[in-house]
């Protein structure tokens, strides 16, 4: 690198300037955060509890709960201090960490939907070969390659961002440190560092989206082959979930890396808090109040704890 990094403090302008829409906005996203944590955190507890729950389907989605916390961890807290805060400033350290967490972690959940489509996919197409293709050894082999995968992506994404030579405005005009306004801030040519960020973003995102794609194309001919209607409708059912999360997190994703550095705009702002803040939020919501299974887990839960309570009133009523 070419200079003393250390003496570097960067300032995030974040959302708005505007005062009257701080607190107001802070009030929102804090709620927000707060309903990531507790629904990520009850979709985790609950899978573990619930024997119903232990399969190669919700082993995934325990991991995807868990990557929510961490990527929205990574961004919401430093947001909202910002919003209440008259100092804005970051260290080049803590701007960097920012930035490798949130692309290690944001890659992690790539891979995640891509496992998860793959798991559907055997689970409606090969059901007799499922517990043999999706073993539990081949679950941990498929998450922790997508760790590690990631880790090295993230490494890389943020030498090129960060290996750069920063002379002038240290004005970062976003709420967090990502890729698209740090390298305006670049005094060297970023041509090449944009090439190599592109590249890897197209091999990780273009390639868990051929997985997903292909997944459910076979899904869905496998799917209308099915003779009944019920049959149908239950395969449908255990994939529209999957579908809503994916359209909503690529969706997001791709209109912010995928384009022309020229192109990006006061949208991208709003592509994302879509996709480090809502989403986050929305997951937990969309796999427990459109799957069945998660349903049925959760009120035997509440009987549980309801019977439970009622025990022990009884048992301290004799006492």
């Amino acid at each position: 690198m070419g200079q003393n990094h250390t003496q570097i403090k960067f300032i995030l302008l974040g959302i708005t300037d505007s005062p009257c829409a701080q607190t107001p906005l802070f009030v929102l996203f804090l709620l927000i955060y707060i309903v990531t944590l507790v629904g990520n955190v009850g979709i985790i507890i609950l899978v573990r509890v619930s024997p119903s729950l232990h399969t190669p389907m919700y082993f995934f989605l325990t991991h995807f709960a868990f990557i929510d916390i961490c990527y929205s961890t990574v961004i919401s807290p430093r947001m909202l201090a910002d919003l209440l805060l008259e100092d804005k400033t970051i260290s080049f350290t803590g701007c960097m960490m920012q930035f490798l967490t949130f692309a290690f972690f944001g890659t992690v959940e790539c891979h995640l939907l891509a496992m998860m489509a793959y798991d559907r996919h055997v689970a409606i197409c090969q059901p007799l070969l499922y517990v043999t293709i999706i073993s539990r050894r081949i679950c941990w082999q498929l998450v922790a390659s997508s760790y590690l995968f990631a880790f090295l992506s993230a490494i890389i994404y943020t030498w090129c961002v960060f290996g750069g030579f920063f002379c002038g405005p240290n004005r970062i005009d976003h709420f967090f440190c990502d890729e698209v306004p740090l390298l305006k801030l670049v005094c060297s040519d970023t041509h090449s560092s944009e090439m190599v960020i592109f590249a890897f973003v197209t091999i990780n995102e273009v390639s868990t989206s051929v997985v997903i794609l292909l997944s459910y194309i076979s899904i869905i001919g496998t799917v209308l082959r099915t003779c009944s209607a019920q049959s149908r409708a239950r395969a449908f059912q255990t994939c529209t979930s999957h579908l809503m999360a994916v359209s909503m997190y690529f969706g997001s994703a791709f209109f912010m890396y995928l384009q022309p550095s020229s192109s990006h705009s006061s949208l991208d702002r709003v592509a994302s808090i879509s996709y480090t803040v809502i989403t986050p939020m929305l997951n937990p919501f969309i796999y427990s109040l459109r799957n069945k299974e998660v349903k049925e887990a959760l009120a035997k839960c509440r009987r549980r704890l309801f019977n439970s309570w009622q025990h022990t009133r009884v048992v301290s009523s004799r006492t």
